[in-house]
């Protein structure tokens, strides 16, 4: 603690001071000048209330929000790893046909906004995949079992699961383009010498892909893999304006009905940091552990 006392300079303090008095400016405001009545007592019944019915400590919105979130960005990271290898090969391909298909999809997500990709995939994909499979109809037979602990711990409450696959694939069709040119540039980074000494002992371009190329790849692009997750799980905000029911949806309700507008926001920017913080120290320490 103190070596790293030592080790700040004059301008630290200064910019820390200058942080303080922007954070007192802004509470002033808020407290004085706005007459805001904080109620950050409530908070904590939010996020675990006392079920008198049961006995038993339950999740209230907020972490229930949050166990959401966990869930779409898990399934939905999946995806997006398994979508976007395929188009990072795609990328690479001796096809140019395959090539172009691969690229202009990739071009198109990254160059549209988000919230107008959400929608379009909303509205022209996932709603035409759950009734075509009639998942509604599936997952709500389901929630009238009384058997289905195993079905809500994976997926939470089976009559919102429609809602929850959509998410999950509105979010990984998305995410899949980053992806896909993380793996498009690993691929590319492995030198060619390697992939013409596969082809000089007679490897075909599937083996020299699957035993050459990919295993040093995906090695390479794990660090960028990993903080693509991360912006996986803050993206997952976006899909509350589809009717998601995620960390940020549930914020709005809890806003609208208690009009605790700064304790709930500032309460789940915290949740948002807990999580993504605590998987940058994961994905720092997994990183490390090859090379011990």
């Amino acid at each position: 603690m103190r070596k790293a006392r030592r080790k700040l300079h004059w301008l630290d303090w200064l910019i820390l001071a200058v942080l303080a008095g922007f954070f007192a400016v802004i509470w002033f405001r808020i407290s004085g000048t706005l007459n805001y009545k904080w109620q950050w007592e409530r908070i904590p019944n939010y996020i675990l209330r006392w079920d008198e019915e049961d006995g038993r400590w339950v999740t209230n919105l907020l972490l229930q929000g949050l166990i959401t979130t966990i869930r779409i960005s898990i399934y939905a990271s999946v995806l997006a790893l398994i979508l976007g290898t395929i188009l990072g090969i795609a990328r690479c391909a001796q096809n140019l046909a395959v090539r172009m298909l691969a690229r202009t999809y990739l071009e198109f997500l990254r160059n549209i906004p988000p919230v107008v990709v959400i929608f379009i995939f909303y509205f022209f994909l996932s709603e035409q995949i759950v009734a075509a499979f009639n998942i509604e109809g599936w997952a709500r037979g389901i929630a009238k079992q009384e058997d289905n602990g195993v079905w809500e711990f994976f997926f939470g409450d089976m009559r919102r699961f429609p809602s929850m696959i959509s998410g999950v694939m509105v979010l990984a069709l998305f995410e899949s383009a980053f992806v896909g040119e993380i793996v498009r540039a690993g691929i590319q980074s492995i030198p060619r010498g390697q992939r013409e000494a596969a082809r000089s002992i007679g490897m075909s371009w599937v083996d020299e892909m699957r035993f050459i190329v990919l295993p040093q790849a995906m090695r390479k692009v794990i660090p960028p893999l990993s903080n693509q997750f991360i912006s996986l799980v803050k993206d997952s905000s976006i899909i509350s304006l589809i009717s998601v029911q995620e960390l940020t949806y549930k914020t709005v309700e809890l806003v609208s009905s208690t009009r605790m507008i700064f304790e709930a926001w500032l309460t789940t920017a915290a949740l948002y940091f807990i999580l993504c913080f605590g998987l940058s120290l994961l994905f720092r320490r997994l990183e490390r552990a090859p090379a011990r």
